[in-house]
């Protein structure tokens, strides 16, 4: 296999503003990928996908280049010899990569299997939470995380079958299989950039991975109810809602952040949805108008994101334990003021993309000892060692009739 030049050379500079610059791999991969034109679709799925790779085993990497942690320009051609070599790719003649040890870059490798936090390329503190609250699956979940996510799309029951969307794409030239389980999802048998798809440009499916697409079933909607998504961000699960309630009823999307509500409203109008109404958070107010309103609501909570490291990688690297903490007292507040729009016979679903249960079910046992008024109904948390997918949890909770 072979390198060229101006492909590795976008990847160091890529991974000089995510290291240096502390920008977001995601979009710091979005403007590379738009920076030549004559790239075709192996280029640009090699300088994305090593971007990628490169930030999910940075702290392996920088173990075995000797780096420190330290992004000077050479020690970022270290790295990424590191990884060349690893992948099996002959080293070219360039004098960036002069007397690179590559015996001893395997054995190095070899070396570091040992240790987990350095195998699995996670901070120390993380590894630390992890063992804590997990035990022994730690080590399987972490190992997972580490894989690349699929894609996953979550086909919109509106407009289009689930079988008839699979013969569209393939049209496209997109080919995808059906997950057991999961009566919305299409999963793509080869990365492709399905935005670009005449299919994604009319509306007939989201991208969502499949454990996402169990949360909004998840609350049991009916046609015509009045439900609450109240951390709707840019509405991937108030979209969802909207098509199990057949576009029928009333969703109300909430969130703090405007901007996230604007991007919902153009994708419910390629969706063909139009029972969905944005608002922003304003404070303590915009919850008490509607205290007591809803038939259904769904909490899915800020959280550590830890469950979906598979496809946000450098957040393991953003992450800091004190937020950790900050992200648990704002999981409660928002639990315990939130639920006052629940009326009395409705349901709730508290849900993070964590799988740490100091996020998960112990929020929700606190809840339950403060709010007498709310049944425990069910949970689900979702592995992602067992499932392939992202780690999530879900809890459904009943307010009593007679509270």
């Amino acid at each position: 296999m072979r390198l060229h030049r101006n492909l590795v050379m976008a990847v160091i500079q890529a991974l000089d503003q995510i290291y240096n610059e502390g920008l977001y791999a995601d979009k710091v991969v979005q403007r590379t990928l738009k920076s030549d034109k004559r790239w075709g679709s192996r280029d640009r799925k090699f300088v994305a996908e090593t971007i990628y790779d490169m930030v999910r085993w940075k702290r392996l990497y920088d173990e075995i280049a000797g780096t420190k942690g330290h992004y000077s320009k050479d020690n970022l051609w270290k790295n990424f010899a590191v990884w060349a070599v690893l992948k099996g790719y002959s080293l070219p003649d360039w004098k960036q990569f002069a007397g690179t040890p590559s015996r001893r870059i395997k054995g190095k490798f070899d070396e570091c299997q040992k240790v987990r936090k350095i195998r699995e390329s996670i901070p120390d503190w993380m590894d630390e939470v992890g063992s804590q609250e997990l035990g022994e699956t730690w080590d399987k979940e972490i190992k997972e995380l580490n894989n690349q996510a699929k894609v996953v799309l979550r086909v919109n029951q509106i407009k289009i079958s689930r079988n008839d969307l699979k013969k569209r794409l393939a049209e496209e030239d997109i080919e995808t299989e059906y997950i057991q389980g999961y009566p919305d999802a299409l999963v793509l048998t080869e990365r492709k950039n399905v935005f670009l798809t005449q299919a994604f440009k009319q509306g007939l499916f989201e991208v969502q991975d499949a454990s996402s697409q169990l949360v909004a079933p998840f609350l049991e909607v009916e046609p015509g109810q009045k439900v609450i998504d109240t951390c709707a961000g840019a509405g991937g699960k108030s979209l969802h809602l909207a098509a199990l309630m057949e576009n029928r009823g009333q969703i109300i999307a909430m969130d703090i952040y405007g901007h996230k509500l604007t991007e919902l409203k153009k994708r419910a109008r390629r969706d063909g949805i139009h029972n969905i109404e944005n608002r922003v958070i304003e404070g303590t107010k915009s919850i008490k108008k509607l205290k007591g309103k809803a038939d259904r609501v769904l909490i899915d909570a800020p959280c550590s994101g830890i469950g979906v490291l598979k496809r946000n990688p450098d957040s393991k690297w953003k992450l800091e334990p004190d937020f950790l903490d900050r992200i648990r007292k704002t999981q409660a507040s928002i639990l315990d003021q939130y639920a006052s729009m629940v009326k009395p016979g409705g349901k709730l679903v508290y849900a993070t993309c964590s799988i740490l249960p100091s996020e998960n079910e112990q929020q929700v046992k606190g809840f339950l000892k403060k709010h007498p008024e709310f049944a425990f109904v069910r949970e689900n948390k979702v592995s992602p060692s067992k499932s392939g997918f992202d780690g999530f949890y879900m809890a459904l909770l009943e307010r009593k009739t007679d509270a």
